[in-house]
């Protein structure tokens, strides 16, 4: 689904849905000629639905000399107009996450798992009232595509270097970068041997929109 048939299928205009349009306006700077691929929820959580996000959406990115996924969530916020919420010094969890997933272009498959692993990450938050925030970081307890020999098992948090955080009605609205790591290096971290910092840095210097790579072999 289109994201603009989305928002008017399911009410998420400008008037109703300010927080979802401070997210879109972030990315319309970044990709202004692109209409995002969107995957909406079909049932919302707050009526029963089982995914928190009510959507996400992926551009397509050769920045950084890598071409991706640059996905964002839209749920980890207020999305729409909440009189009670208004004013606030962040919005809700006050982020949005980001991923960004190597890929050719235009993907030659709808990545639906990683809109699953989206969702359950999300389900995690909403579940345990935990936020994730630079220099955070989490197992998957396998690899993050279930279906795949992937060594990334994991994730650290880290900003998104190019979505700088948004105001919206309800608050603050930061943007959370996920960056997908293999068992030695979140053994490190276990282990107290390195902070997530540590455990990019070396990834920067020829990876500098820290771009998940499924392919990345460990050690």
């Amino acid at each position: 689904m289109q994201l603009d048939e989305y928002k008017q299928t399911y009410g998420a205009d400008d008037e109703a849905a300010p927080g979802w349009d401070a997210i879109d306006s972030r990315f319309k700077v970044a990709y202004p000629d692109q209409e995002p691929l969107h995957w909406g929820t079909a049932i919302s959580y707050m009526l029963g639905g089982p995914d928190p996000l009510d959507g996400i959406s992926a551009y397509e990115c050769t920045d950084g000399g890598i071409p991706h996924l640059h996905f964002v969530t839209y749920g980890y916020t207020s999305l729409y107009y909440d009189e009670e919420s208004v004013g606030g010094d962040y919005s809700r969890f006050g982020f949005e996450m980001t991923f960004r997933l190597a890929s050719l272009l235009p993907p030659t498959e709808q990545p639906i798992w990683a809109c699953n692993f989206l969702q359950n990450l999300a389900r995690y938050v909403y579940d345990s009232g935990k936020h994730f925030a630079a220099g955070h970081w989490i197992p998957a307890n396998g690899p993050i595509r279930a279906d795949s020999e992937t060594d990334i098992v994991g994730l650290v948090f880290t900003e998104d270097r190019t979505c700088d955080a948004v105001a919206s009605p309800h608050g603050r609205v930061e943007f959370v970068q996920g960056f997908g790591v293999t068992q030695s290096e979140i053994d490190r971290l276990i282990a107290k041997e390195a902070t997530v910092d540590e455990i990019i840095a070396p990834h920067l210097e020829t990876n500098s929109l820290l771009v998940t790579d499924l392919g990345r072999k460990d050690g």
